[in-house]
């Protein structure tokens, strides 16, 4: 089984969660910015190029690692099959850039045609972020310990 090294930014804004929808493919579920590593590049620097690759945002603020995942992953049309090691770090501003936009993935990991993303800010504690089922590829799974985050109650 091939090995793919990721990695995730979940970035808050208060208790608001930046995440995308992808409108020309309205099956998959919520996401949040992040994709493969580039062979030789760490986790942290992956982080902060998928996230301004995927946003559109040069943002100079800390990451946090937040969790650790190994997911496997089959997709239907086969591309990226194999152990995803996910790891997923945590940053926050202060104000939102902006309510909503639409940015373009020019680069897929398993390569075509660009891909439309809507970026747009998630409450934590509303319903729709508390059902797993709304996100794509077990994207949910670090959220209780966000939650946590940034409520203030772990560091």
């Amino acid at each position: 089984m091939r090995t793919y090294h990721k990695a995730y930014v979940y970035l808050t804004c208060g208790s608001r969660l930046l995440v995308f929808s992808q409108p020309d493919q309205p099956d998959v579920g919520l996401q949040v910015p992040g994709g493969t590593l580039d062979p030789g590049e760490s986790h942290l620097i992956g982080a902060k190029r998928e996230f301004f690759e995927e946003t559109g945002l040069d943002l100079d603020i800390a990451f946090h690692h937040l969790a650790d995942q190994d997911l496997v992953y089959r997709m239907a049309t086969g591309e990226l099959h194999g152990l995803h090691r996910r790891r997923h770090y945590h940053a926050a501003i202060h104000s939102v850039p902006a309510e909503e936009w639409e940015h373009y993935e020019m680069m897929p990991s398993f390569g075509g045609p660009p891909i439309r993303f809507r970026l747009f800010w998630l409450d934590l504690d509303s319903e729709r972020a508390r059902n797993p089922e709304n996100f794509f590829a077990e994207f949910a799974a670090p959220l209780d310990e966000l939650r946590a985050r940034v409520e203030g109650t772990r560091p």
